[in-house]
């Protein structure tokens, strides 16, 4: 058996995202500190698993556009329990929403966050 523990994903404020993702999920920050080349890292999510965000000490080269680069991040995909209850709090938060779509086997939208990441939220009802 094989699962997920975590992506590390570069962020231009590792805080500030993580903060956002609290807010949007209620998650918790598992860790945070300095790490590799004088950037920082959060690492957000459940107990099990998580989101590693990192920041370099420079500045972020943009990874637009998406689907088009080798090892590129296109999107982050996450499990929900209530999808209408996390739209409208994404919304609230100030964040438009796309792509939704209904299919087998759930349902899901998409937006882009405040970290150039674009989110998947899927629900499996």
């Amino acid at each position: 058996m094989a699962r997920l523990e975590h992506v590390n994903i570069t962020v231009p404020d590792a805080q500030a995202t993580a903060a956002f993702l609290t807010r949007l999920l209620d998650w918790h920050v598992r860790w945070e500190g300095n790490s590799l080349n004088g950037g920082y890292s959060v690492h957000v999510g459940e107990t099990d698993s998580y989101l590693a965000l990192y920041s370099p000490k420079s500045s972020v080269a943009s990874a637009v556009p998406r689907y088009a680069n080798s090892a590129g991040l296109n999107h982050v995909g996450i499990v929900v329990d209530d999808l209408d209850a996390v739209e409208a709090r994404v919304r609230d938060l100030g964040f438009e929403t796309h792509n939704h779509a209904d299919y087998e086997p759930g349902r899901r939208f998409y937006f882009d966050g405040p970290d150039a990441v674009e989110y998947e939220m899927v629900c499996y009802d």
